[in-house]
Parts: C-alpha cells; sequence; structure tokens
C-alpha cells in the first residue's frame, strides 16, 4: 500500500542531506479533528466540514495575546513535522504535469511550515486558548507563530 508521502513518478528527491541554520520556538500546538489519514489539503477544504480547531499556547507566550479578540483574522505560522523534507520536485495527485516544490502548497518541503489565515471565534488570553474556525494541520501540529491579518499590507501589487 502506498503511503500518503510515498515519491510519485516524475517526483524528485534532494540528492544531498539538508543543512540547518537556525532554530525555531514552538509557542504552543493545535488542537484539531485531524488526522494524517484524513487531514483536508487546504483550508478551504476543512472550512467545508465546518470543523472547528483550538490553538493552545504555552504559558510563557499568551501575554502576547493582548489585542486579539473574537472575529479577527489571524495568520498562523505552523510546522507540519510529519511531512518529508527532501521532495524538490511534485507530483500532485490533482495535476497532471508535476513542478516544483515551492510553486505548491504541499507540506512536503524543505521546511514544512504551513501558513493559514483564519478567523478567531472565542479567545481566553488567560488560559493561552484561542478557538479557530477551521485548519488544515493534523492535531498536535506544533504552532510556530501568531500575525495579525491585515488587508492592506497582505495585497498583491497590482
Amino acid at each position: 500500500m502506498k503511503e500518503r508521502f510515498d515519491t510519485r513518478a516524475g517526483e524528485q528527491r534532494l540528492d544531498r542531506a539538508l543543512e540547518f541554520h537556525a532554530q525555531v520556538t514552538f509557542i504552543g500546538h493545535i488542537e484539531s479533528p485531524w488526522t494524517l489519514a484524513n487531514c483536508p489539503k487546504n483550508l478551504r477544504q476543512a472550512r467545508e466540514t465546518g470543523k472547528s480547531a483550538v490553538l493552545h499556547l504555552e504559558p510563557a507566550f499568551r501575554a502576547g495575546l493582548e489585542g486579539i479578540a473574537a472575529g479577527d483574522a489571524l495568520v498562523l505560522l505552523y510546522w507540519m513535522s510529519e511531512a518529508p523534507r527532501d521532495l524538490i520536485r511534485q507530483m500532485p495527485r490533482h495535476r497532471t504535469d508535476g513542478t516544483g516544490t515551492f510553486n505548491l502548497r504541499s507540506p512536503a518541503r524543505p521546511n514544512p511550515i504551513g501558513m493559514g489565515i483564519v478567523k478567531v471565534l472565542e479567545i481566553d488570553t488567560n488560559l493561552g486558548v484561542i478557538c479557530i474556525d477551521a485548519i488544515d494541520a493534523i492535531d498536535g501540529t506544533p504552532l510556530i507563530d501568531i500575525k495579525p491579518h491585515m488587508p492592506r499590507a497582505d495585497c498583491v501589487p497590482e
């Protein structure tokens, strides 16, 4: 049986080991209804299920939630820890041709950082808990960062 990240025809893996240059601190984790077997491929699919998720921040980072309120849009960065890091060319099942990893949103990449824009449903800053509308990450995914979504700044230039 093929595994989710087995190499498919037309794909290419890196020909050398990765070098690591930095450190990342996980600020918390994501509680989601998803496992590796049933995780939606993107936030649109996750929202279509109607299933929400919860962010849990470590105590040291909870003061950083000040100013965030229900209804706000947030940009989340999360570590897709189960994805392979050596796949540089991919053959997505939804496309007829292969393409480079950096042309895809696939979690399989040298630095498996996921990004999503979510809506805050509820927040308890004292407990470090944020309920969000949806997520495309498996339960327990480490949370790297939270940023406010700023439509005026986060737009594509013309």
